[in-house]
């Protein structure tokens, strides 16, 4: 801590590794793997579904729109199933908000958790904005294709995940939309036409903001702000990367800065790496949320209790205890006691999660909402419920090769009986289930296209989700007019 004391060094240093090879990733990528694109493809579509089902919840809607209302944005962003026309920095908020705030976009665990999808808030904004100033201009050939979406999505998508790895900003109470704002900001600044130099820029000051407080995540303070926290992640990162593609200084030791930086000030003196190469990695195994809106460490504990479903519904009365094993990671985020007042509350408890299974076989956003949570049976259920970390689970959670996210559950009743314990180790959004997954998130996206616009428009972009080629060859506000009401300017 000696640079807290008497005269420092005032020679700008190089910048501090890790932004270098960020900004050398995005500036010149590698063509992302087959398999990464294939999956891109879904996180793009499964992304606007979400982002549609999120207009059906109140509390999302109220965070959305211009600022002053009637605002004329001359080739703004479209906002995805809304009438708004937002400058990119607003619009990369309101899409945010809108693909995270259900809790049903995709998932990325390891040492810290997030959800990689989040980053499309900033690169839809941008590129669709880009291309409406390029077509105004008769600039044609700069008009951004949903192909260069899934590229850019795959380098945001890796420069999260990766940093995911091994890095624990959640172990120093630090929220992991730090990593949104990493990789919007540079995906961003490259999208904007930023150089080696602004990306590092963009990416320095990203990390120069710090950190926002876990604690929203948590119980005894869970809200709202979870859902919208991506939001403001991707927004900030947009006006970040404006910023740099303009000449803005950089923070080149921003990390290793002794006393002042990010590894002393926030990460205990360890430094923020990369453990692998920046690659197509994490692309290729991400994690879709296909059957639940629930947080992820919790999806096999549902899947476990909707299988068991049909053996309790008729005994409720009988139950003596409800018996859940999870990963250290679901014990330490979504393991419960006590009242739940708020949505956000319920999405982040394994206990109710899991007696909504068992008490109706599904589990469907609404469960989350007070109506439904106002249902006795289901705080009864919550109150014969015990949870206890599975050792092998939680090494299994952390094997590169497994990256498993198993729970169990059983049923105990009071003459002495039980049911099996059911035991789910891979929820159906993971690698090992790809191919199962993929029709389930066809039907998710055309019931969300069908809710909002009916089924004429839901036939059109499920025709385009069944061909790759046509979809990345079509233009950015071609695919955003298809989830936006009619007479949204293209």
């Amino acid at each position: 801590m000696s640079a807290l004391i008497g005269t420092a060094d005032a020679s700008r240093p190089d910048p501090d590794a890790l932004l270098g090879a960020i900004a050398e990733f995005v500036c010149d990528q590698p063509e992302p793997s087959a398999a990464a694109l294939a999956s891109a493809h879904w996180v793009v579509l499964d992304s606007l579904a979400c982002a549609l089902m999120a207009l059906e919840q109140p509390d999302c809607v109220r965070h959305l729109g211009p600022v002053v209302a009637g605002t004329t944005v001359p080739d703004g962003c479209v906002v995805p199933g809304t009438g708004d026309v937002l400058d990119p920095i607003a619009a990369a908020f309101d899409i945010g908000c809108m693909i995270r705030w259900l809790d049903f976009n995709d998932t990325w665990l390891a040492a810290e958790w997030g959800h990689p999808s989040d980053n499309l808030g900033a690169i839809l904004a941008v590129t669709d904005h880009l291309s409406r100033v390029a077509a105004t201009a008769g600039r044609s050939k700069d008009v951004f294709g949903v192909g260069d979406v899934l590229r850019a999505a795959t380098a945001a998508h890796e420069i999260q995940g990766v940093l995911a790895l091994t890095n624990s900003f959640n172990g120093v109470g630090l929220d992991h939309v730090l990593l949104v704002r990493l990789a919007s900001a540079a995906v961003a600044t490259a999208l904007l036409g930023g150089d080696r130099d602004a990306v590092v820029s963009a990416v320095s000051h990203a990390f120069a903001d710090g950190g926002a407080l876990r604690t929203y995540r948590h119980a005894p303070n869970t809200g709202p702000r979870k859902s919208w926290a991506a939001g403001d992640a991707t927004s900030r990162a947009v006006r970040l990367a404006r910023w740099a593609v303009q000449g803005e200084l950089s923070v080149p030791s921003v990390l290793t800065a002794d006393g002042w930086g990010f590894n002393d000030v926030l990460f205990g003196g360890q430094p923020v790496q990369a453990s692998r190469p920046f690659g197509s990695y994490v692309m290729e195994n991400v994690l879709f949320k296909v059957s639940y809106p629930a947080e992820f460490h919790a999806q096999t504990a549902v899947e476990a209790a909707v299988a068991l479903h049909p053996l309790v519904r008729d005994r409720l009365d009988d139950i003596t205890r409800v018996r859940i094993w999870t990963q250290q990671a679901g014990v330490r985020i979504i393991d419960k006691n006590g009242p739940l007042d708020n949505p956000a509350d319920r999405d982040h408890c394994i206990q109710y999660m899991t007696a909504i299974g068992l008490l109706k076989g599904d589990l469907v956003a609404s469960d989350y909402l007070d109506d439904a949570a106002g249902d006795p049976r289901i705080d009864a259920l919550r109150d014969r419920m015990t949870v206890e970390e599975d050792l092998t689970y939680s090494d299994d959670y952390l094997d590169p090769e497994k990256r498993a996210i198993a729970n169990a559950v059983q049923v105990e009743f009071a003459d002495g009986t039980a049911t099996d314990k059911v035991e789910v180790h891979y929820p159906l959004g993971h690698p090992r289930r790809r191919e199962e997954a993929v029709p389930v998130l066809r039907r998710k996206l055309g019931d969300a296209v069908t809710a909002r616009f009916g089924p004429d428009r839901a036939e059109t972009v499920l025709a385009l989700a069944d061909d790759p080629a046509a979809l990345a060859a079509t233009p950015v506000p071609e695919l955003i007019a298809l989830f936006t009401p009619d007479g949204i300017p293209n």
